[in-house]
């Protein structure tokens, strides 16, 4: 692990004082203004309650080290840590490595092929909770189909003793439906819920196709699903039983869901979403609701001009928790709940793809109070986040020459 030197008058001040020019950085405790300054781009639009945007930046005063703990790989997508303290890292274009004690293995053999065009490729990644006794290992992908594509979910037995790494009886156990010719929002996060049933994040596919099967339930476009590990449909889904309907919905109008955690507090699924310009959201995902794309939105559409019929509310249609105009183009979601710094637990830690940093989210209950914002010095987009098993952050950067970044508050 070499030290990530970040040249920055910050960081002057800090050795000045007696720290470590270049690898310590400080969130000093203060509140104030809004964090976020720019216009936004729905500029005649009202948040549904007060604190919805635009919250007060509130720092923590927590130092850290960022240290490089990973280098040489390509576009890492998702990270998640193995009982023994071994790191799985997805890269997009098709590799599952694996890395301990300093050492970076070759890629996995027998992971499944995946379509990595623009978006798409090898995404998220989760560990069964029964890993150490089946080490299965669960994967979301971008899967071909003819002229078509969709995403996938594959799961298969991880050996890492018996010679090069490889992945065994690999199945995939779920597909989204319908394929559509896009290169674009697959979602693709993986979550395993406390009762053991797994959450797949997904995507409308950014064409207006599966745009509008957002609201839709015969098909799996812009939804949160919910499976049993084998693939199975859990019986208390919210919509198992109706003729018609995809009995592995749990939630729609999403849609790109890209981060996803489990709130330690309460085990309820929370998520992030892009929006088009402005409309970035975060939501608790509840089983059956509509969170309303593309009926209702925040932001305006890329090309500009309302979003749908420009409205931000309607009966029947959940509000996000929180959402960030203009957009921060969320990456990922972990919550914090180590000891190790008490000043972050309970926060909920969110990656910038856009404007490139690191936001932290003040919660009071389910309710965003404050936010500050991270590892801006780095200049690089953030996709994943993680809380490793010692307390730090662990932080891939989006490029072809990616890292992941350990992020060591100071005890």
């Amino acid at each position: 692990m070499k030290p990530f030197l970040i040249a920055t008058a910050s960081a002057a001040l800090l050795a000045a004082c007696g720290g470590q020019a270049g690898q310590a950085q400080t969130s000093a405790a203060a509140s104030g203004g809004a964090v976020e300054t720019r216009p936004p781009n729905g500029k005649d639009q009202q948040p549904a309650f007060a604190g919805q945007t635009r919250a007060p930046e509130r720092k923590a005063n927590v130092a850290f080290d960022v240290t490089d703990y990973v280098t040489g790989i390509s576009r890492p997508w998702g990270l998640a840590f193995l009982p023994d303290g071994g790191l799985l890292i997805t890269e997009r274009g098709g590799r599952l490595r694996h890395f301990k004690d300093g050492s970076l293995s070759e890629p996995v053999a027998d992971v499944p092929d995946v379509d990595a065009r623009d978006q798409g490729g090898l995404l998220g990644l989760a560990i069964d909770p029964k890993f150490a006794d089946n080490g299965l290992v669960y994967l979301a992908f971008s899967e071909k189909d003819g002229g078509r594509n969709h995403a996938a979910v594959a799961r298969g037995r991880l050996i890492l003793n018996a010679g090069p790494p490889r992945l065994e009886g690999v199945q995939v156990i779920w597909r989204q439906t319908p394929s559509l010719a896009s290169t674009k929002h697959y979602g693709g996060r993986l979550v395993f819920a406390r009762d053991g049933t797994l959450f797949i994040t997904g995507g409308e596919r950014s064409i207006t196709e599966g745009r509008m099967q957002a609201q839709r339930l015969d098909g799996t476009l812009g939804k949160v699903v919910r499976i049993n590990a084998d693939g199975s449909i859990p019986r208390d889904n919210p919509f198992v039983g109706r003729a018609g309907v995809k009995p592995e919905i749990f939630s729609i109008g999403h849609r790109n869901v890209l981060g996803a955690g489990i709130n330690p507090k309460t085990g309820e699924l929370w998520t992030v979403e892009h929006g088009t310009r402005g409309g970035d959201e975060l939501n608790i995902v509840r089983a059956g609701k509509d969170y309303g794309w593309p009926t209702i939105a925040y932001g305006i559409e890329y090309m500009g001009g309302p979003i749908t019929g420009g409205i931000t509310q309607k009966a029947g249609m959940e509000q996000p928790v929180y959402y960030w105009d203009p957009v921060i183009a969320p990456g990922a979601l972990a919550f914090y709940d180590s000891d190790v710094a008490p000043a972050w637990k309970g926060s909920v830690f969110i990656t910038g793809l856009g404007p490139k940093y690191l936001a932290r989210l003040t919660l009071d209950g389910d309710r965003v109070v404050g936010e500050e914002r991270l590892l801006s010095e780095v200049g690089e987009r953030l996709r994943d986040v993680v809380v490793g098993p010692d307390g730090a952050l662990y932080v891939t950067t989006d490029s072809d020459r990616g890292r992941v970044l350990r992020v060591s508050p100071k005890r």
